[in-house]
């Protein structure tokens, strides 16, 4: 009798479980290692190239505010030396020919997280800065002494808050590092003071208790959310606050936010909110990019990644990322319509928009959603020149980058050139002609293809568990819990006498469920490569087998594949008091799921379960 699988899905925890790569990263930056361990692949500022001298004719011209039909841009060692029509250009210069093209400022992202190589994915798609609002503060450190050294041409320039402030177990501290948070208004100066010495560029605050995505987060009181509004100004210093309420939106811009992280979804256009940040003289980054796959509105992002004019560019994780969605209580809420809404409804305000992505979360891409979100402020009825100044001259103003976001005498030359016309159609902005940082043109590789997974040979038995927690390929078992990310679940695992079908033994796992995760899980994972997480290729078995037994409660396997980035898919299953064969279709874990690129298996207990108690035997692929 095969057992009850519950409907496979993408699990919530699903949220949590892909941020594992990032807290890795992080966790790598908190050891006291070598400097190659940082981060990313980037050139160092002292072997940059140099600033060139050219010239770029009979190209359109958006120069941050305004188009210029038909126009000359001379640079001159990497600075904008001449912006107009009949612009004299010596003879010795490099002639760049502009004609049916637009020649834009650099694009800027005003809401993003970096880590890794994302500086340098985003400049292979236009984006000469990235405004970073959450990262570890020795990485931005290290980016930033980088940028102070010299032109760094290899990647976009960051410009970062750094470690945000938040409540203790609050949205930010579940990537499984320490940071520091606050709880009382009165530590909110010297939290500021020690960002200041940090680096930070602005203060990033949560004021979001996450109620609006069916969870429940420690928060910061309005009152100390106040207090580091105002420490963040005594040091003279931006306070840009996330929220995701209507009620979080209108008290940050009453204690006087420079800025809202995020457009809300749950309030009309006519909501007070919009006469507020008028008032106030605050900006808004609607983020319409992350809201969209939050949603499940994922069409724009998906198209991004086939697009002819990007495709070759786009490497297989981005592809994956740009692919995935939340798998948020908001789907079908009508969220996005209401969050476009308020865009038009701040836009006819004359509220300043910027335009930002938030990526890397899922359904983005650094560098490659800034497009999508260009094209997503115009349908919130921007026009594509107003569209084009969210990404460029007015970030640039709003965040004090005085050299960049306009084409015009002085200004450093960050440049990027498309074909077709984007102030009059948006998505012309992906078909990118050419891109200069510094007066230093880009060279654009095309992503390379993903090795595929080893292939694996076996009859398909992963453990029968008569040898002890053997297995008949792979890696092996071992425990995994949220504890990675701030968690405090637990679990164990041992071989016990009595298995399925008359075996002598099977594996026993018990453990408890805790508060302390956004997501908790906890549980006996498989790995089927040769280390953790490396791509196994099983793509000749269909189905994944087991025999369980248990204490009657719902268990979920999450299956882990490079083609689904850092969101692990899932099929549930219930452990019934007698033994009792479970067959998942390796199929049934959606996302085109063939087993080819296998990286593990958990068998995890859900929330809720503040104990349990199960046992598996005879684990096998057919």
């Amino acid at each position: 009798m095969k057992a009850r699988i519950l409907e496979g899905t993408l699990a919530a925890a699903g949220i949590a479980l892909m941020t594992v790569g990032i807290s890795a990263h992080f966790r790598a930056l908190a050891a006291p290692t070598s400097r190659a361990t940082w981060g990313s692949e980037a050139t160092p500022a002292a072997a940059a190239p140099r600033p060139t001298t050219f010239a770029i004719v009979d190209a359109r011209v958006f120069d941050g505010t305004a188009v210029l039909e038909r126009a000359t841009v001379l640079v001159e060692s990497g600075v904008i030396k001449a912006v107009g029509p009949g612009i004299s250009v010596p003879k010795e210069v490099p002639v760049v020919n502009g004609y049916g093209k637009t020649l834009l400022p650099g694009l800027i992202d005003a809401h993003t997280h970096a880590f890794q190589d994302a500086l340098e994915r985003a400049l292979v798609f236009g984006v000469t800065t990235e405004v970073d609002m959450f990262t570890d503060a020795r990485f931005a450190a290290d980016r930033r002494a980088e940028q102070k050294r010299g032109l760094v041409t290899s990647r976009a320039d960051l410009v970062s808050a750094g470690t945000l402030a938040t409540a203790p177990g609050g949205h930010g501290t579940e990537y499984g590092i320490p940071i520091p948070t606050l709880t009382r208004p009165d530590e909110a100066q010297a939290f500021v003071d020690a960002r200041v010495a940090e680096g930070s560029d602005f203060i990033k605050i949560i004021y979001d208790d996450a109620a609006s995505y069916g969870l429940k987060l420690p928060t910061l009181t309005r009152e100390t959310m106040t207090a580091l509004v105002a420490a963040a100004h005594q040091r003279g210093k931006l306070a840009v606050v996330h929220v995701s309420t209507g009620r979080a939106a209108r008290e940050a811009l009453a204690a006087g936010a420079d800025g809202l992280a995020h457009i809300v979804a749950d309030v009309p256009a006519g909501d007070e909110l919009v006469a507020l940040a008028r008032q106030r003289g605050a900006f808004v980054i609607p983020t319409l990019t992350v809201i969209a796959s939050t949603t499940g509105d994922t069409s724009v992002a998906r198209a991004l990644s086939v697009d002819p004019s990007l495709a070759i560019y786009v490497g297989s994780s981005e592809r994956r990322s740009l692919d995935a969605e939340f798998p948020a209580p908001l789907k079908g809420t009508g969220g996005m319509l209401r969050a476009r809404a308020l865009v038009g409804a701040l836009k006819a305000a004359a509220v300043p928009i910027l335009a930002g992505t938030d990526a890397p979360n899922p359904g983005t891409a650094h560098g490659l959603s800034l497009h999508e979100e260009l094209e997503l402020l115009v349908g919130a009825g921007l026009s594509p020149i107003e569209a084009l100044a969210a990404a460029t001259s007015i970030p640039a103003r709003t965040f004090g980058l005085s050299d960049r976001g306009r084409i015009a005498p002085g200004m450093r030359a960050d440049l990027l050139m498309v074909d077709g016309d984007p102030t009059r159609a948006i998505a012309a902005t992906r078909r990118i002609a050419a891109i200069w940082k510094g007066g230093v043109a880009v060279e654009r590789k095309p992503a390379l293809p993903e090795p595929a997974g080893a292939r694996v040979n076996t009859n398909g038995l992963v453990s029968d568990f008569e040898t002890d927690t053997a297995t008949g390929f792979g890696f092996g078992w071992q425990i995994s819990t949220d504890s990675m990310m701030g968690g405090a679940s637990e679990a164990a695992m041992r071989v016990v006498q009595g298995g399925a079908q008359g075996s002598r033994r099977s594996l026993e796992v018990a453990g408890s469920i805790k508060p302390g995760s956004m997501y908790p899980w906890a549980g006996p994972m498989f790995f089927p490569g040769q280390q953790p997480m490396t791509p196994a290729n099983l793509s000749r078995f269909a189905t994944l087998a087991f025999w369980t037994k248990g204490d009657g409660g719902t268990y979920r396997v999450l299956a882990f594949a490079s083609r689904l980035g850092r969101i692990p898919a899932e099929q549930r299953f219930v452990a019934d008091p007698e033994w009792r064969e479970v067959v998942m279709p390796l199929s049934g874990f959606g996302n085109g799921m063939d087993g080819s690129d296998l990286q593990g298996l958990l068998f995890s207990a859900s929330a809720g379960q503040a104990t349990f108690r199960l046992q598996i035997d005879d684990v096998r692929f057919r």
